[in-house]
């Protein structure tokens, strides 16, 4: 499977990228964020508020109970109230009189506490009336709710529990405490201190808690609940029983005081209710985030849209370019860089335009017409000489020369047929260094016999370099020059060397001769040609030399021509070695 790179990625696809990466996902992440520490942020401050309400409900309840307690520790160490009860009256108006004289500052502090609704006293003497917020201890009395479950612990401590109502309902919460503080055993005494039903609704009714309270005591069962679907008056609840969401909050607050041991205060907030306020911000953030999305969606959009159009139009004109269609682009050029690319197409357009029409066809003429010439002075030549015809007459003449005993001759003419059949013969284009080395010796030994003694060569060919390859033809132009142009003029004597070495994994050609030199604005037009590719004057082999070496090696060779007139002239090239026949 082919992977696509990032470049592959169209600009349109790649400026949705940015947007999805750099826009998109972060405006969503950053406001989900926001949201869920938002969230949390208010659920625990709500649950803080929540919980300082139900501290402070649990307070005023405590407070009522404490002054309620405080109470009936003062009437429980109130000597007159022992006396009261404890006497054996004979004659009614005896407790009547008792009764104005000690029970009725009892009633003084009803009206100071708000939690007090009404003090009641219980005594088994049958000596005392029944009246007035005194009691008669009975049968049926005994079998009460409030004086079973308070029958250890009032002996010690006022303990809280509720009334029973007439109906058999649970009715007030009641402080009880039994009257012994002077642990007279004669009779039975009990104080009962009413609560207040007002003080109670009031205590655990607070608007600043938004949820249900539930008073349990230490049995855990449920006496006050401002749930509607609780009612501990109608029936024992254990607050375990009750149902609730799973996800409701609860909290609770402990009491530690004697008549509330272990008793708590229970609050339940449902989870809604803690987020209610970010929940009735959500519109305000979706609101806020669409416009942000809007925005820059519009925004990206509209730029992917300008530039993957001008990037169209360039590329359908680059598409006409390659139909040979050249066909600038019109419209206002900006100052962007689409817009520099436009001007410098339309530029690059017109200038080849302008090169086709001005040097290119006419070129590709002139070269047609010299192909053409060549093609059919070739043809003329091979219609009037026949090679064959040639190399039998030279064998021929090498014969006879061979038979008269004409040594040097024979060999000349060896040369000479070598010489021709190479230069005719090109059915292989690449020739170890060894044999264009005998073809530059058979050119050589005929020019030493043309000029006798006027011209010496040297020839040095590193061992093991004789089976490399090179193009046909590659050494021997500079040879002939060397020759021809160096020597042949030179008064006196001429020498040329050759000098073949391999450098690193290069072949290091060096032809040096210290014939007349070349001009200097020869040199120059040599140096010239080779650069511009030009044919000038007589130095079409050198220019041939190099074309051909560019096509075989592109650039990987080197030609430098190096002469001085009067001097001589060093020519180097360098050459990849090959070991093998390159095709």
């Amino acid at each position: 499977m082919k992977i696509l790179h990032f470049n592959d990625i169209r600009i349109r696809n790649k400026f949705l990228l940015i947007y999805m990466f750099s826009v998109f996902l972060p405006i969503i992440l950053t406001n989900i964020i926001f949201y869920i520490v938002t969230t949390e942020n208010v659920r625990d401050q709500k649950i803080k508020d929540y919980e300082l309400a139900l501290e402070q409900i649990a307070t005023g309840f405590r407070q009522g109970v404490e002054d309620a307690a405080g109470i009936a520790s003062v009437l429980y160490s109130d000597a007159y109230i022992y006396q009261l009860l404890n006497k054996s009256y004979e004659t009614p108006v005896e407790f009547i009189s008792a009764y104005i004289n000690n029970f009725r500052d009892i009633n003084k502090y009803t009206p100071i506490y708000s939690s007090v609704d009404s003090i009641h006293l219980y005594t088994d003497n049958p000596t005392v009336i029944t009246a007035g917020g005194i009691y008669s201890i009975n049968q049926e009395m005994r079998k009460s709710y409030w004086y079973q479950t308070t029958s250890q612990s009032r002996l010690s401590y006022p303990v809280l529990t509720r009334n029973i109502s007439e109906t058999g309902e649970l009715d007030q919460f009641v402080i009880v405490r039994e009257l012994d503080s002077n642990h007279s055993a004669l009779y039975e005494k009990i104080m009962m201190i009413n609560l207040n039903d007002r003080f109670i609704k009031q205590s655990f009714t607070n608007k600043t808690f938004e949820g249900e309270v539930y008073l349990v005591d230490n049995l855990g069962i449920v006496q006050y609940s401002t749930d509607p679907s609780v009612d501990p008056a109608k029936s024992i609840t254990r607050f375990e029983s009750i149902n609730m969401n799973e996800d409701s909050v609860i909290m609770e607050e402990t009491y530690q005081l004697q008549y509330l041991d272990n008793w708590k205060l229970i609050g339940v907030i449902p989870n809604e209710n803690l987020i209610t306020e970010v929940q009735n911000s959500i519109y305000s953030i979706i609101y806020l985030a669409s416009w942000n999305f809007v925005i820059p969606t519009l925004f990206i959009l509209y730029i992917a849209g300008n530039i993957h159009l001008r990037l169209s139009t360039i590329v359908k004109q680059m598409r006409k370019v390659k139909d040979q269609r050249f066909e600038i682009i019109e419209g206002k050029m900006y100052r962007d860089e689409i817009g520099v690319l436009t001007s410098e197409f339309n530029r690059m357009t017109r200038k080849i335009k302008d090169l086709i029409n001005d040097v290119y066809i006419v070129r590709i003429q002139k070269q047609e017409l010299e192909l053409e010439k060549k093609d059919a002075q070739l043809k003329a030549l091979q219609s009037q000489i026949n090679p064959h015809f040639l190399f039998n007459v030279l064998e021929t003449i090498r014969m006879r020369s061979v038979l008269k005993n004409e040594m040097e001759t024979a060999d000349i003419i060896k040369y000479l047929a070598q010489l021709l059949r190479t230069s005719i013969s090109w059915e292989d284009e690449w020739v170890t260094i060894g044999k264009e080395i005998q073809l530059i010796y058979a050119f050589l030994e005929i020019q030493k016999y043309r000029f006798d003694d006027k011209m010496a060569y040297e020839i040095n060919v590193e061992d093991g370099l004789e089976q490399c390859y090179i193009p046909k033809m590659t050494i021997i132009p500079f040879i002939e020059n060397a020759s021809i142009h160096g020597i042949e003029p030179l008064k006196g004597k001429g020498k040329i060397n050759l000098r073949i070495h391999k450098q690193n994994n290069l072949i290091k050609c060096i032809i040096k001769d210290n014939g007349v030199g070349i001009k200097k604005e020869k040199y120059k037009q040599i140096l010239k040609s080779l650069e511009d590719e030009e044919v000038i004057g007589k130095n079409i082999g050198i220019r041939n030399v190099s074309q051909r070496l560019k096509m075989y090696y592109g650039k990987n060779y080197e030609l430098s021509i190096t002469s001085n007139e009067l001097e001589g002239t060093t020519i180097i090239l360098v050459i990849p070695a090959n070991n093998h026949m390159v095709m």
